[in-house]
């Protein structure tokens, strides 16, 4: 619900460059990722479409890299575009694709799927009980194969614990106007009464995490 976007990027940092984004070559190497150093601009006008490629191809080669599969974390405010390119990073990748939509139990819920993506969807038992908003209840268990290639996207999905397994970091950002116009226009009047409530924990988690600061890659939406 609060996460299922679109996406358009138009510009970015920390390595990006056009359709052909990859992380900064001068950058450091941590964990399983890497955070880069070199900027970069995508051009007005720029999809999710052509930053995939890029953003792909650096998780790609960090994941040879290291020896560990690629792990893609994509987060940003509700109507930043996460879905759209959490979507076309996991088919440039051939990854699965976690939407902590899935993960979020009801309106309250984004410390709390945070929390889950990092002890049960990174680590062990590597799955989740998706979380069926209709019937607000848990729903049936899907699970992750904790061998291949995963994206995830959703507010929440980078925080100072997940940073660490992840192979590249994404943020992206967005006018608050173009964000509502993006929720309101996909979810109606049942985001519109949730807005304030949901905007609350967004804030509360950028406080505790500061997420754009843990990202290779920013873009703005």
């Amino acid at each position: 619900m609060p996460d299922a976007e679109r996406a358009t990027g138009t510009t970015g940092r920390a390595g990006t460059t056009g359709g052909a984004s990859t992380t900064g070559g001068t950058g450091t190497t941590g964990g399983t990722g890497t955070t880069g150093t070199t900027g970069g601009t995508a051009g007005t006008g720029t999809t999710a479409g052509d930053l995939a490629p890029g953003l792909a191809a650096a998780a790609a080669g960090v994941a040879a890299a290291t020896g560990h599969r690629a792990v893609v974390l994509i987060d940003g405010r509700s109507g930043t575009g996460k879905t759209t390119l959490g979507a076309q990073v996991a088919e440039q990748l051939g990854a699965q694709l976690v939407h902590l939509d899935d993960l979020y139990p009801g309106w309250d819920g984004l410390r709390a799927a945070s929390d889950a993506l990092v002890t049960d969807v990174l680590g062990a038992p590597s799955g989740y009980r998706r979380w069926d908003w209709d019937a607000d209840g848990p729903a049936e268990w899907t699970s992750v194969d904790p061998d291949l290639p995963i994206v995830v996207e959703g507010c929440g999905a980078l925080s100072r614990a997940s940073a660490p397994l992840a192979s590249l970091r994404v943020w992206l950002e967005a006018d608050d106007a173009v964000r509502w116009d993006r929720a309101i226009g996909r979810d109606g009047e049942v985001f519109a009464r949730e807005w304030d409530r949901w905007a609350a924990q967004e804030q509360a988690f950028i406080a505790a995490e500061d997420p754009a600061a843990l990202a290779d890659v920013v873009l703005r939406t």
